[in-house]
């Protein structure tokens, strides 16, 4: 008779497992809350079963379950149990924690409550509800997995997206190399004299420069420019004769050396470099450094100014006579040139490392594209760029990003000050105010941003309004 029975109650399980498959829908969740305290989580919710339906021998487990991707864990369950499995459960299970045990008809609501010990992994752990419908043999006859809310005990900082811009292309690449050379004249005279003095020395200066560049195959000189300077002492139409004279000399001994056309060699000349001495005087500590500067600056003629000063301050005028005025009798020159277009990686990197006066910000904006954007290799790019184009807006706010983006934000602050005023910039700064904790600068900065266009301001903002709840 017992096994008949078995039978006899197996087919009454299987013919209603249809209609108690919507139980899992049955069982409804309210007031779902987690807290920390100390060094516990506290998980609450209320569990209603007023609708719940079940067969005599027809149970459900019930099981908040927290999960993240660094761990897991089953909370406490309990069972809702039809009237002949509760009372099994009763005779078999006994004793059973009366918080573990419903009867279903009986219990309307299960006020849920437990504590469990923190670890960071729950910090953003999703909490779902797991529900398993099983049958009078105890076999699972369906499972329901569903979503209550998600954690969110991560500590609440910005985190950011560096917008980089593209730079435009250069239609022509033009760069310069240019230098001092300091050639000797003997007194009153304009012409050179190769190996007078220093002469060998200066002279080479200006056919290494010139050199580095024609013997470049991937540079074409345009223009070689030469301006000489002569010193304050003397008459001034006599320097201005000696300037003149001195330049056209030089002039011509590098047309000679390189057979220049001579259209491609131009030339201007400074009688005296005033500039030169007063930058010197500048900064240096001389006794009477204000009253020189005074008088340098003021609007006497060359000549009577050069006595004034030598009359005035003697002891200074000797110093300067002696250790300043041969410095200011220089040619400073110039190289102009062409450089071609570079297409090849590769070939930006290896010049990057060498050569990166001869690369367009834009050619080196597509190397870095190729490489980890935060890189040691990638922020190097810029770091580049920035030295080779310090006063360029793009140069500055690449360079910006970058150096947020490795924690360097007195360089990010000094590079923004000189990236202008774009929308772009207006969304880094406040990347840049959010990082260093000024939320309300950040907001307004964000705001100008969005405002401008840039699609990423919006996302910062509903960041920037998370951490300030």
């Amino acid at each position: 008779m017992r096994k008949i029975l078995c039978i006899m109650v197996s087919c009454l399980c299987v013919a209603t497992v249809g209609a108690q498959s919507m139980a899992h829908r049955q069982v409804k969740v309210s007031g779902v809350d987690a807290a920390r305290t100390e060094g516990n989580l506290f998980v609450s919710m209320n569990i209603d079963l007023a609708d719940l339906e079940l067969g005599t021998d027809m149970e459900i487990v019930v099981t908040p379950l927290l999960e993240s991707e660094t761990g897991s864990m089953p909370l406490e369950s309990f069972i809702v149990a039809g009237r002949t499995r509760y009372y099994r459960h009763l005779r078999n299970d006994s004793p059973l924690n009366e918080n573990v045990l419903y009867r279903v008809g009986r219990t309307r609501t299960v006020e849920y409550r437990t504590m469990v010990p923190y670890s960071d992994w729950m910090a953003e752990a999703k909490l779902t509800l797991a529900t398993e419908l099983r049958g009078c043999a105890g076999e699972e006859i369906s499972h329901a997995d569903d979503l209550l809310t998600t954690l969110d005990f991560a500590p609440k900082t910005f985190v950011p997206v560096f917008v980089y811009i593209p730079p435009k292309g250069e239609a022509v690449k033009m760069r310069e190399a240019k230098g001092s050379a300091f050639i000797d004249f003997p007194v009153n005279r304009t012409e050179i004299y190769e190996d007078y003095r220093q002469n060998p020395v200066e002279l080479q200066k200006i056919r290494n420069t010139i050199d580095l560049v024609k013997n470049d195959a991937d540079t074409r000189i345009t223009a070689v420019t030469i301006k000489g300077y002569a010193s304050p002492e003397g008459p001034y139409d006599n320097n201005v004769r000696l300037a003149k004279g001195r330049t056209e000399t030089l002039k011509e001994y590098v047309r000679k050396q390189y057979d220049f056309p001579a259209d491609l060699l131009a030339t201007s000349y400074e009688p005296e470099d005033w500039e030169g001495l007063e930058r010197f005087v500048e900064s240096s500590d001389l006794k009477n450094r204000e009253g020189i500067l005074t008088l340098i600056r003021g609007d006497l003629a060359p000549d009577a100014k050069d006595a004034k000063i030598k009359s005035t301050y003697p002891e200074e005028y000797a110093y300067l006579l002696k250790n300043v005025y041969p410095a200011l009798r220089h040619s400073d020159y110039a190289v102009e040139y062409e450089v071609r277009a570079y297409t090849d990686v590769e070939e930006i990197k290896r010049l990057l490392k060498t050569q990166p006066q001869k690369l367009s910000l834009s050619e080196m904006y597509l190397a870095a594209e190729g490489m980890e954007q935060g890189s040691d290799e990638y922020n190097e790019v810029f770091e580049i760029a920035v030295r080779m184009f310090p006063e360029d807006d793009t140069a500055n706010l690449n360079a910006a990003n970058s150096a947020m983006g490795r924690g360097d934000m007195k360089n990010a602050e000094r590079y923004l000050a000189k990236a202008g005023d774009s929308a772009q910039v207006a969304y880094a700064r406040g990347v840049l105010a959010a990082l260093s904790g000024d939320y309300a600068a950040a907001k307004r900065q964000f705001e100008i941003a969005k405002s401008g266009g840039i699609a990423e301001a919006a996302e910062a903002l509903r960041q920037i309004e998370r951490i300030g709840k």
